[in-house]
């Protein structure tokens, strides 16, 4: 109860309790870790990474999702707060989010976006389920 409360749009609560509908009991305990909210400037890889330089633009993650071998997957739910300014698009705004993914894959993480309509259109359900089962496979994982 307390995870969900963290989450912060209606893309996030449609991930996250299609993530659990879907898996936690085709999978048990082997089901990987889906944590929100996540603040990376805790994770003490990235801190070792960044040593001496500035910190991530953009620290907080929607999710983090842990696999096995130490594979960290960040998830995002992008609405236009991650490309537009003012109701209009921008330039800058998207040049900084795609910055700052290029910087999280090169500090060991796996990046997912999708669009907030995508996790809220009648069908997400099925679309979530799916994508999480080729990311378990891709990963060698099972999805039961």
């Amino acid at each position: 109860m307390r995870l969900q409360q963290s989450l912060m749009s209606d893309g996030e609560r449609n991930l996250f309790a299609a993530y659990f509908k879907a898996f936690r009991e085709r999978m048990g305990p082997r089901l990987p870790a889906l944590i929100p909210q996540v603040y990376l400037h805790y994770d003490p890889t990235v801190v070792k990474l960044l040593r001496g330089r500035l910190p991530l633009p953009r620290q907080r993650m929607d999710f983090l999702m842990l696999l096995p071998q130490r594979q960290r997957v960040v998830i995002e739910v992008d609405g236009k707060q991650h490309f537009s300014k003012d109701g209009q698009p921008s330039l800058d705004i998207y040049a900084d989010m795609v910055s700052a993914d290029r910087e999280l894959r090169l500090a060991g993480y796996e990046i997912f976006r999708f669009g907030a309509n995508e996790t809220t259109r009648r069908d997400h359900v099925a679309r979530l389920t799916a994508f999480f089962e080729q990311l378990f496979r891709a990963n060698g994982i099972d999805p039961g």
